[in-house]
């Protein structure tokens, strides 16, 4: 190389957002009626930043669905329907409650309604003629995540079916799907939870606080600090304490668990999770250890 070539080569965090990006645009020009899901979760806000970013000056092109539990952290759905309002963005919820008050859906015993959002979501899908449906499913997250596919179709039932995958190879991705099938799409796919706090931090996007260590009242369920409230506990026999915690995930507050942490910032975040050994989901998420195979069983009926 002589003196008057230049050498350039994309960071880590920039070849992330380059195939995020590109994978957004991949769908706007092949699907007809896309849509975003977006709960107020950090990967949510991270893909909606992406497609912010993908088609600027011009507005996001898609519309954002919420499969709404009706146990939310209330930050969160402050945080979500901020969002909504500064960008002018379309916003479609799919209630549990509803499907719960006309018969359709019963509560469980153990009173999370995360294993209840399959039905709303796929009525949803269904009902919008959604054909493709973007999600914010990361590979490291968990074993049945590992092994799906960017672009991952469903059939018009919205089932999942392993054997049905298709091969990605050199970024090419095949959206052919039949009448009343769609394709899941996962354009945060290679992205690790360490890779989304630094982007993040990189990007300065604003997060719900719940992220961020607080004082909160919890109790001990096993081995999770799940939310003391009005859904989920807790029973009798569990003990409620106030304890500097911060959430990892955000789903469902009966069935999310809180970290101890004293990270209050961006830096003190990803150093925490820098070093932690254990997932976000395998540390703090109580509805994916109902059975060994708890997230394959719910995409294989049409979750995510």
């Amino acid at each position: 190389m002589n003196a008057h070539e230049l050498s350039y080569e994309l960071s880590h965090l920039d070849a992330l957002e380059s195939e995020a990006v590109h994978i957004l645009r991949e769908v706007a020009g092949e699907f007809e009626r896309p849509v975003i899901l977006f709960s107020g979760g950090k990967d949510s806000i991270l893909m909606l930043h992406l497609a912010l970013k993908a088609f600027a000056p011009a507005p996001v092109p898609f519309p954002l669905l919420h499969v709404d539990t009706g146990h939310n952290f209330p930050e969160v759905i402050a945080y979500r329907d901020r969002v909504v309002a500064a960008h002018g963005l379309t916003l479609h919820v799919a209630s549990v409650q509803d499907y719960i008050d006309r018969g359709v859906l019963r509560e469980r015993p153990d009173g999370t309604r995360n294993p209840l959002q399959t039905v709303p979501l796929t009525e949803a899908i269904r009902d919008e003629r959604f054909d493709a449906v973007f999600g914010g499913g990361r590979r490291d997250e968990e074993k049945a995540r590992a092994k799906e596919r960017v672009f991952s179709l469903r059939d018009e039932f919205s089932q999942w079916d392993p054997r049905r995958q298709r091969p990605e190879l050199w970024q090419l991705y095949n959206g052919r799907h039949a009448p009343g099938e769609h394709v899941r799409v996962f354009p945060l796919s290679n992205w690790t939870e360490l890779d989304v706090w630094q982007y993040i931090a990189r990007e300065r996007i604003e997060l719900p606080e719940i992220y961020f260590a607080h004082r909160r009242e919890v109790f001990d369920r096993g081995g999770m600090w799940l939310t003391a409230g009005a859904w989920g506990g807790p029973k009798e026999g569990e003990h409620v304490e106030k304890r500097l915690v911060r959430y990892r995930t955000v789903g469902d507050m009966s069935c999310t668990g809180a970290v101890d942490s004293d990270a209050e910032t961006l830096d003190q975040v990803i150093a925490e999770i820098a070093a932690s050994r254990l997932t976000e989901r395998g540390a703090t998420r109580a509805d994916d250890k109902l059975s060994e195979a708890a997230m394959e069983d719910r995409k294989r009926e049409g979750y995510f």
